[in-house]
């Protein structure tokens, strides 16, 4: 279609809450006309005034109330124009002013009977043309009745909004009795997402399986005629940000079919049995439009297993849906042609029942991209920014180690918001080196200003961590360090790029706690002093060492045994070991920890003037990356690259990788400042 022809679909403009201005419309009504329709404030008068006024023949007409036990003085036109009477009455008119049908006064009468007998005396010898007149009335005030069922009326209509709201009401069928009707957002032919598979990038094994239930969907036959079923249900797991509800928005995007979409906090009220009435609507609405798609996002806000941290005797409302939602996906009446994708990014937490094969028959995990992955993320993410020539993709994945695909688009986004701030027509190299080191490190803080000493200590604790990186066979050589003050406590921090690995060995393991003890030992070495620098080193480092003591069993004192517990509950009070077991393990850790420690210091004192050459280039230029050590202090004395050289260089195996036993988390590293 040429670019003119399109149809120009003009923008939606915001609902107007109209419930609101009815509302305040009502009230101000109920106000306006409590006033036009009031005569003022009548002026209540004396005995004395009221003989007054009759001997003066000022009065037209009296109204006797015989409920309210007051006389209503009218007064002559030809009084109205009197002085006298002309600035009271005027004061105490209505908003439209001088009535001049009355009444203009009131009098306040003890007896009925009295006051007619006065009445007799007071008009006694008037002649028959100037008679006054009175009348008799028994009056109801319906003034208050009527503001009363007005005030009433409001607060049913108010409450009843109310409720409308809190249930999601609105339009056809949004009344209070609606309240179990399914919050589901439906995506067919007419409102199609535009997202699709080829904007998802780095989870080429997860789009595969999806793929293939988009292709079952339209071509059922391909997999039929072999004896093949629709499978009922995938389950998305990962980490937050690797791009489960995203990968969810291109399955919605590529499939002819209706696809409903909603969250598993949609299910949760305030009222019992919400939740399965609305677990029931949506799979009768969906079955209506089989074949289709239905995805729950965080579904583990219904899907917690049952009974667990449930009072005795207690009714959970939660258990209640999760048991509907498990009738209909796979119960005694069920239907195919509904596909039901889920995600989560705590599968531990969610029931057994649901787990099940026949329920969610896949688990698809989604897991932070490798290398290769983030570099099909950046190009994603960077079409629509203007990029510098000197920008390299392949850099900036390798320097962005253990970021999910949420990060990475942060970072693209940052790099944009920087250049456009620094008044650049394109995004280049410096503005992504600043833009990572915004999301790892925070903000820079320019306004920290810290002493020369202080700056010498840091210097020398990153330089110490690189050092020791680059001269241990097994541990992760530093990509980047810097010395810039970030983030709420961070004086600095050193990056790493861990090698694409599943199985750490004990070497290993070693390597990498030799490695983050490199700052702490430097600052011992050089000023004969420690500093509380190593807040996050240490708390790394014991990490460690009890996962290997209790967790790996690669401790001979210990032996060959696990006290971790996968399926553990969420409250535990007894350790799986004896006292004596668990002052054994104290000690073989601490032994272990003293080992890493001497063994750093030794390695340093060995390097020591490597020590010298990068902490005084850090001083001077802050920031240093891996081809800065290369030039400083030469190459790795290994034979084999790094994980950097080879990525960048091309070399980068990024075949299939083996099922992830155990991975501990050297992706990022932040040294901490002293805390108070």
């Amino acid at each position: 279609m040429p670019e003119n022809d399109k149809k120009i679909v003009p923008p939606k403009l915001p609902k107007t809450n109209y419930q609101t201005w009815i509302i305040i419309g009502l009230v101000a009504l109920v106000f306006i006309l409590s006033k036009v329709y009031s005569n003022g404030e009548i002026t209540e008068i004396l005995d004395s005034r009221f003989e007054e006024m009759i001997r003066a023949r000022d009065v037209k007409k009296l109204v006797l109330v015989k409920s309210e036990e007051l006389v209503e003085i009218t007064l002559k036109p030809e009084a109205l124009q009197n002085a006298k009477y002309k600035q009271e009455i005027e004061k105490n008119s209505g908003p439209l002013g001088v009535n001049a049908n009355g009444p203009h006064y009131k009098l306040k009468i003890g007896s009925v009977e009295k006051f007619e007998d006065r009445y007799e005396q007071l008009t006694k010898g008037f002649p028959a043309n100037d008679k006054i007149d009175l009348k008799k009335e028994n009056r109801e005030d319906y003034t208050n009745t009527i503001l009363n069922v007005g005030f009433l009326f409001l607060l049913i209509f108010g409450f009843w909004m109310l409720m409308r709201r809190m249930t999601g009401g609105g339009g056809p069928g949004g009344q209070i009795f609606n309240i179990g009707k399914s919050k589901a957002a439906l995506f067919d032919a007419e409102n199609k997402v535009k997202i699709t598979f080829a904007d998802v990038a780095g989870l080429e094994e997860a789009k595969e399986e999806v793929k293939e239930i988009v292709d079952f969907l339209k071509t059922p036959q391909k997999f039929t005629k072999l004896g093949g079923k629709i499978p009922k249900g995938a389950l998305l797991v990962g980490p937050p940000g690797t791009g489960k509800t995203l990968l969810a928005k291109a399955v919605a995007g590529e499939a002819g079919v209706p696809f409903f979409s909603l969250s598993g906090s949609d299910f949760v009220e305030m009222f019992v049995g919400v939740g399965a009435a609305r677990v029931r609507d949506l799979f009768k609405q969906a079955k209506e439009k089989a074949p289709c798609i239905v995805f729950i996002d965080e579904i583990d806000a219904i899907g917690r297993s049952r009974g667990r941290g449930q009072m005795p005797g207690s009714n959970d409302e939660r258990e209640n849906t999760l048991n509907s939602l498990l009738v209909e996906m796979d119960g005694f009446a069920t239907d195919s042609g509904v596909i039901i994708l889920a995600a989560t990014n705590r599968p531990d937490v969610l029931d057994s029942a649901l787990m099940r094969p026949g329920r969610f028959d896949r688990q698809i995990s989604i897991d932070k991209p490798d290398i290769a992955g983030r570099e099909h993320i950046f190009k994603v993410h960077l079409k629509p920014i203007k990029l510098s020539k000197n920008v390299d993709v392949k850099k900036l994945a390798a320097q962005t180690p253990g970021f999910a695909g949420a990060e990475i688009a942060n970072v693209c986004n940052e790099a944009a918001l920087i250049a456009a701030r620094r008044d650049k027509q394109e995004v280049d190299m410096q503005d992504f080196q600043d833009a990572i080191d915004r999301v790892i490190g925070g903000l820079e803080k320019k306004t920290k200003i810290i002493s020369p000493e202080e700056k010498k200590i840091v210097a020398y604790h990153e330089a110490g961590h690189a050092v020791a990186g680059w001269f241990l066979e097994h541990a992760d050589p530093l990509v980047k360090v810097s010395i810039v003050p970030r983030g709420v406590a961070a004086l600095g921090y050193a990056q790493y790029l861990p090698k694409e690995q599943f199985l750490y060995q004990t070497e290993q393991l070693t390597d990498e706690m030799c490695m983050t003890f490199g700052g702490r030992a430097a600052e011992e070495i050089i000023f004969d002093k420690i500093s509380t620098g190593a807040l996050s080193d240490l708390e790394r480092i014991t990490k460690m060492a009890y996962s290997m003591v209790t967790v790996y069993g690669m401790n001979k004192a210990i032996g060959n045994m696990s006290f971790y517990d996968s399926k553990q509950s969420d409250y535990t009070f007894n350790k799986p070991y004896s006292e004596a077991t668990s002052e054994r393990i104290d000690q073989e850790v601490k032994k272990i920890i003293d080992q890493a420690y001497e063994r750093t210091k030794q390695l340093l004192t060995e390097h020591r003037d490597h020590l010298e050459i990068i902490a005084k280039e850090l001083l001077e230029k802050e920031i240093l990356f891996q081809s800065d050590l290369e030039r400083l202090i030469g190459k790795r004395p290994f034979a084999h690259q790094t994980t950097y050289e080879k990525f960048t260089n091309g070399t980068t195996d990024t075949g299939t990788k083996p099922v992830e036993v155990a991975q501990p988390d050297a992706n990022k590293e932040t040294e901490e400042a002293p805390k108070a």
